[in-house]
């Protein structure tokens, strides 16, 4: 059975000359530059300023702090990642004695304002 070619289709021409680049829209910037929910800085409770320290942060940085915190005093589960188990300072924010990376987000919402 003989197989049918796939006509090339003609080259076309190129006159040296670059095509101009089709025009993008530009992000304009937010007036006030006003901060996101992510960066506004809120006051964390006293237990939780016992992990994180005085001063107002921002959510993300709290998450990380907390995450530091979690790792530098090794309260993650090593059966199962994803479990935290609080330690004296943590379970007076979290309100019990393990809980998932899920829910820890839930936790620190209530105690960051």
């Amino acid at each position: 059975m003989p197989s049918k070619a796939n006509p090339k289709k003609p080259e076309q021409e190129t006159s040296g000359e670059a095509k101009p680049a089709k025009a993008t829209k530009v992000a304009k910037p937010a007036k006030g530059n006003k901060p996101n929910a992510l960066q506004q800085p809120l006051q964390p409770s006293p237990e939780l300023a016992a992990v994180l320290g005085e001063g107002k942060l921002a959510r993300g940085e709290a998450v990380s702090k907390v995450w530091a915190y979690i790792k530098e005093n090794k309260l993650q589960n090593p059966d199962d990642g994803r479990e935290i188990i609080a330690d004296d300072k943590l379970r007076k924010v979290f309100g019990k004695d393990k809980v998932t990376m899920f829910e820890m987000n839930k936790h620190l919402a209530q105690h960051l304002k």
